[in-house]
């Protein structure tokens, strides 16, 4: 556990997802997300939390579409989740695995959610203390306006590549960024520097981390119930932390708390949002309308990532 020298920063708003549906009927429900957030969770976009143990709730899954200018993470918590893309991808994401997509200058992909077992999907309602046959999170990232239209990429990440140090009750899964000295699988190339940390607690537990000066912070509340300076931190909801002080500092009481802690260096440039396109200026958004009607979106491939 890292040592606490520091103010610690407290909450500036507290979101609660709201039910939606995406994709082809998808129920999930959106934690943030869309222009009227962006402000105060710049770099991040998106965060979308899909799962369910009805399997209409998500079998029509996200059939084929496009994206350009974010980055797209896909973290699988049950369930599994059939890919293809543009760039050539294709295969499954299982529990613990995560897919990290680089959109830049424009994909196509498809996700579909499925039991893990097609078969005899009652036998799996029980999966990371949820009660769910498919669990899992997407965030977007958003990208630099010099790096909109970078070549894109897909990269596969294995729960067996992600490290995971236990200390003081606390697991931590290191996705990106760094905690006590180790770094996680991925590392950004462009200058956003993303934090993505999924931290269990135990009971009577209490986790801190120092955030770099400047940069996003935000906690979303998995499973348990967390304190953070007294206030109760419950499932589905983000609290953005504020800018001044230098600590997060999570607690818990007589039960478990799990939750994924995000940080990154804001771009502070304007954002113009166009369904899964986002990028700076409305003229940009008429060019990839126009690249979509003349089929000339997927400007280049890239050779596979994984």
């Amino acid at each position: 556990m890292e040592n606490k020298s520091g103010r610690i920063k407290q909450i500036s708003y507290i979101i609660k997802g709201v039910e939606t549906r995406d994709g082809a009927g998808v129920r999930l429900k959106r934690i943030f997300g869309g222009p009227n957030t962006v402000n105060i969770t710049d770099p991040f976009l998106l965060l979308d939390h899909f799962g369910s143990d009805r399997i209409d709730d998500y079998i029509s899954g996200f059939p084929w579409h496009p994206h350009r200018g974010i980055e797209t993470i896909t973290y699988l918590l049950s369930g599994k989740v059939e890919h293809r893309d543009s760039t050539d991808h294709r295969g499954t994401i299982y529990p613990d695995e995560l897919q990290w997509m680089t959109a830049g200058s424009g994909i196509f992909h498809e996700e579909m959610p499925k039991p893990l077992d097609e078969k005899n999907p009652e036998e799996l309602l029980r999966a990371n203390g949820m009660p769910t046959l498919v669990s899992g999170f997407q965030l977007w990232l958003n990208l630099p306006a010099k790096y909109k239209m970078t070549v894109p990429a897909y990269r596969s990440i294995k729960g067996s590549e992600v490290p995971v140090i236990s200390i003081d009750g606390a697991r931590v899964k290191i996705i990106a960024g760094e905690y006590n000295k180790t770094y996680g699988m991925y590392k950004s190339q462009y200058g956003i520097d993303p934090l993505y940390l999924d931290v269990s607690m135990d009971e009577n537990s209490e986790f801190v981390y120092r955030i770099k000066d400047g940069y996003t912070s935000i906690i979303f509340s998995i499973t348990g119930e967390g304190l953070y300076r007294d206030q109760k931190l419950e499932p589905d909801t983000a609290a953005i932390l504020s800018m001044d002080g230098e600590y997060v500092n999570v607690r818990t009481g007589r039960s478990g708390y799990r939750f994924i802690l995000l940080s990154g260096k804001p771009l502070h440039e304007p954002v113009k949002w166009y369904g899964p396109i986002v990028m700076n200026t409305d003229d940009q958004i008429r060019e990839a309308i126009m690249d979509l009607n003349n089929d000339n979106f997927v400007r280049e491939k890239n050779p596979l990532i994984e």
